[in-house]
């Protein structure tokens, strides 16, 4: 929970530490002297840092993200590397719990405080926290010594039970985050290290242990709303005298409770008059009260928690399968209203995780400018920083949050279950606070690798979605909606499947992951699709030249033929191994997409990234348009992606270096709150829709004009009624290929393009009607010149205001 305490913490995290690394550990490793008398040689580093990143400081590898370098990191796969640190502490206050807390150790480590071995973790995942009472002396050594994941990896059967991916064996097991061990987004780098902060905290020894605070109800005229707080504490003694007390404030809202501890758990139930509520971005304000809880003994504050709560139900209305009339159902409801969710998913901020906060601000600012109402925290990745969830909270986005499975058959056996348990009870304690949390989900695509892919069956017998995880949230987070799976099959679902085509997810279920084929993007495949909420879908571009060269070497600029940079920067993330049956399969897909809109595939760089980023332009924003005008058939569409998290051709909108591609401008049109758009019907017409995804009605005043002839196909008033998509009138098809500009104003305001007709189309056509829509022109912050600037200082490379990257 994002909760401040009011016990204090020493941060042990910054530049005071060193670290040592060998193939194979010495015989005696307990102190930092003790790998200097071995012959290790210790380094300065940075803790939250990753050894990767570590070695990179100290010109020990070259910028693992230029050219191949990355696969040069399969050399240090196997290698043991020491952190180490001396700190002072004050001693804590008579009988106060003092605590050593790592927020983030990857992966399989051992503890050791002043030369004796304080404990043991083997999750990437989740914090660890240490009890240090009597350990801790004026001046202390703390070393930590992190074994290969790889070697962890080897202890444990395989029986024919599990299955995955052929990169991604060591994963089934040790529990880190998925893409790490390679993925088509993103390449192998095993990596090690202290990439979270790292605590000294002291504790007193009445406190609170864990509190939740939660919306049972509202009422339906939102005149009031009925609340319980749940607390865990520890007493020293009897509760005599003892009282919990907690009060909040948002704005002129305000409410009070306190009442007697009768024992060391226990709720705490009050209402809230006129309560605030929070919305949704585009459904209202995302009002947030400041909370405080304290823990009180005859008058005197023992203890005191600060938060932040947003009043607001959540709920999760879906049926076990859909057809093409749309019988069936997916769509969310917050505070009793339906939700369009539209936004992206997200992925890894970078391959090497000490990094993503710096990355957080600067990503997440794109996501507002894009008025996404939602993230998808994909299942590959780790569990998102306190920080996101805070910013999703304050700015109205709904978060969908995976556990870290995915892609794989996980094992079944009594002691995988027991670690999953415990990880997932500590995440769901961290997170379930966040009024943006609206939804759970077991896993990524580990139902379609159960009954398609790695063919074990019936995906219902998973006993890690079905039973462990499903058993943790009806303890922890009991109210919250819950998904096995992305996309989830239940019985009914998987005894009446639509056999899909080979690599494909089931056609009947009413949420989907959308890939097929990459062919033209109105393809039967996509117009055809039943489902009511599609989780992925995406399309392949290239990046800017510019940022091209930020990461490929000259030589291998172009052509994109035959090229192994191509290939290991788009598909696959190691050498030798392949994620598809065609390792330039990726690079291929750009060049299908291109052939299909435009006809011709250029043969110069320049404007093959053009076209390319054209492509995933248009196709991105008319799958958004088409969910939207299918409102409410349609309830949801979460894109791939945002952001890339390391150099890279893909179905990213903004690259690595944040430079961004057409798409985000054209994404950042269609996904306006209100926005007109053209429907294409399965007849041929053509039907103008304005779609409204707020809560007020809104008036407009609408034109249309073909861009190149200037006539007006269109002019006069639209009623954009609230959450609704409403047709305003049938636009008759204008005769060939043209580009159609739709402006509005009025209760809302802005601009919209219409590409009509059959492809191909001529890419100096495109470019020039592009020319006329100034909201489409692209606006990047100046380019790197070379990718040195990016890796020589691992991440933490002072950005300044103008947005380049100093060196």
């Amino acid at each position: 929970m994002s909760e401040a305490s009011a016990a204090p913490v020493h941060d042990l995290s910054g530049t005071c530490w060193q670290f040592a690394f060998a193939d194979r550990p010495p015989a005696k490793a307990a102190t930092a002297a003790d790998l200097a008398a071995a012959g290790l040689t210790l380094r300065p580093c940075t803790v939250p840092g990753n050894f990767e990143l570590d070695l990179l400081a100290h010109g020990l590898i070259p910028d693992p993200f230029h050219g191949l370098n990355i696969l040069g990191l399969r050399r240090y796969e196997r290698t043991h590397v020491w952190y180490a640190t001396r700190f002072r502490a004050a001693p804590a206050p008579a009988g106060w719990m003092s605590q050593l807390v790592f927020d983030g150790v990857d992966c399989c480590a051992d503890i050791h405080l002043n030369g004796r071995l304080l404990g043991s973790c083997d999750n990437m995942l989740v914090e660890h926290a240490f009890d240090v009472d009597g350990r801790l002396q004026p001046e202390n050594e703390l070393l930590v010594h992190i074994r290969p994941a790889v070697e962890a990896a080897e202890a444990y059967p395989y029986p024919p039970a599990v299955a995955a991916m052929p990169l991604s064996w060591e994963s089934l097991y040790v529990r880190k985050a998925p893409h790490m061990y390679g993925w088509d987004i993103m390449p192998r780098a095993l990596s090690a290290g202290l990439w979270r902060p790292v605590r000294l905290v002291h504790r007193p020894p009445e406190r609170i242990e864990s509190l939740y605070l939660e919306t049972l109800r509202i009422a339906p005229d939102a005149g009031r709303s009925q609340q319980r707080l749940q607390h865990a504490l520890t007493l020293a003694g009897p509760p005599d005298g003892c009282e919990i007390a907690i009060e909040g404030r948002c704005g002129d809202s305000r409410f009070s409770a306190v009442q007697p501890v009768r024992f060391r758990a226990g709720s705490l139930a009050f209402d809230i008059a006129a309560p605030r509520l929070w919305w949704p971005r585009g459904y209202g304000a995302a009002d947030l009260y400041d909370v405080t809880v304290e823990l009180r003994r005859d008058g005197r504050v023992l203890d005191r928690r600060a938060f932040r709560h947003g009043v607001r139900t959540v709920a999760l209305q879906r049926t076990s399968l859909t057809t093409a009339e749309g019988r069936g159902e997916f769509v969310f409801r917050v505070n009793g209203e339906r939700i369009f969710c539209k936004g992206s998913n997200w992925v890894p901020l970078d391959a090497f995780h000490s990094r993503d906060l710096a990355r957080l601000d600067r990503a997440f600012a794109m996501v507002t400018d894009l008025e996404c109402n939602i993230l998808r925290c994909w299942g590959g990745n780790v569990y998102e920083s306190d920080r996101f969830f805070d910013l999703c909270d304050r700015h109205g986005i709904l978060v969908w949050q995976d556990f870290a499975m995915a892609c794989a058959v996980y094992p079944q056996d009594e002691a995988f279950q027991r670690r999953l348990r415990d990880e997932a009870v500590q995440v769901i304690r961290r997170l379930r606070q966040h009024p943006s949390l609206l939804l759970w989900a077991g896993d990524n695509e580990c139902d379609c690798s159960w009954a398609f892919w790695l063919q074990r069956g019936d995906p219902n017998r998973n006993v890690a979605t079905r039973a462990t995880l499903p058993a943790a949230l009806q303890q922890e987070d009991p109210l919250r909606p819950y998904l096995p799976s992305s996309p989830y099959m239940d019985a009914a679902a998987y005894a009446h499947l639509t056999a899909p085509a080979p690599g494909a997810a089931p056609q009947n279920i009413p949420e989907d992951h959308l890939w097929g084929p990459r062919d033209y993007y109105k393809s039967a495949f996509y117009r055809s699709a039943v489902c009511h909420f599609v989780s992925e879908i995406g399309y392949h571009a290239c990046p800017d030249p510019d940022a091209l060269r930020g990461f490929l070497t000259p030589e291998r600029l172009w052509p994109y033929r035959d090229n192994p940079e191509w290939t290991l920067h788009s598909t696959n993330p190691t050498a030798g191994t392949e994620m598809f049956a065609d390792p330039a399969y990726r690079v291929n897909l750009m060049v299908r997409q291109i052939r299909a809109l435009f006809g011709d595939v250029p043969e110069n760089l320049d404007d093959f990234a053009f076209a390319s980023q054209a492509v995933q332009a248009e196709a991105k924003k008319y799958f958004i348009e088409r969910f939207r005008a299918g409102k409410w058939r349609r309830t949801g569409i979460i894109w791939w992606n945002l952001l890339d998290g390391w150099p890279q051709l893909s179905d990213a909108i903004v690259g690595y270096f944040f430079d961004r591609k057409q798409a985000y401008w054209h994404i950042r049109q269609a996904q306006q709150h209100v926005a007109v758009i053209v429907r294409e019907e399965d007849d041929g017409r053509l039907t103008l829709v304005a779609a409204n995804d707020t809560r007020r009605d809104a008036a407009l005043q609408v034109a249309v004009r073909d861009v190149d002839a200037g006539t007006v196909l269109f002019e006069g008033r639209a009623a954009a009624a609230a959450n609704a998509a409403t047709a305003v009138a049938p636009l008759r098809p204008p005769a060939g290929q043209r580009f159609l500009r739709l402006e509005w104003h009025g209760d809302a305001a802005g601009a919209n393009h219409y590409l009509a007709g059959a492809p191909p189309f001529r890419l100096a056509d495109y470019r020039r009607w592009l020319a006329a829509m100034p909201e489409l022109r692209k606006t990047n912050p100046r380019p790197l010149t070379g990718h040195v600037a990016h890796g020589r200082a691992a991440g933490r490379v002072p950005v300044t205001p103008a947005g380049r990257r100093s060196s």
